[in-house]
């Protein structure tokens, strides 16, 4: 990803979950005029992002000031992006707090959702 000012989102539009979610922080972005882009990685804009279709699918993905971040650290970045969650990212980043979302992301919600993922995609897979 070429460096910018815009905020970069990676997520998986053809989950229910994650959907919900960024759908949510993109009307706001929308609203609030802010240069954050929210890019489907089910599309050719998971390209840019050097990242096959399954590292994408595991986690959030977030490319701010061209860094690129994943899981409870890229939230954190988006969040920070946004003057009505910044309160949550100052929360959720604080010491221990931080250590216990990241670990409840990567072992719960994002391989949950990443395992929600497969099997919607075996259940395609055998109605095509």
């Amino acid at each position: 990803m070429t460096q910018t000012n815009e905020t970069a989102v990676l997520y998986n539009a053809e989950c229910p979950v994650c959907n919900f979610e960024i759908s949510h922080y993109a009307k706001y972005a929308e609203t609030q005029g802010l240069p954050i882009r929210f890019d489907d990685l089910n599309t050719s804009a998971r390209e840019a992002w050097d990242l096959t279709e399954d590292q994408a699918a595991r986690r959030l993905y977030v490319v701010h000031e061209g860094a690129l971040t994943s899981g409870i650290p890229a939230f954190l970045v988006l969040w920070a992006q946004m003057p009505k969650y910044r309160w949550l990212g100052r929360i959720v980043g604080l010491p221990g707090i931080k250590q216990v979302a990241g670990l409840a992301y990567d072992w719960v919600l994002a391989s949950g959702i990443y395992r929600w993922h497969l099997a919607r995609k075996r259940r395609a897979e055998k109605a095509a």
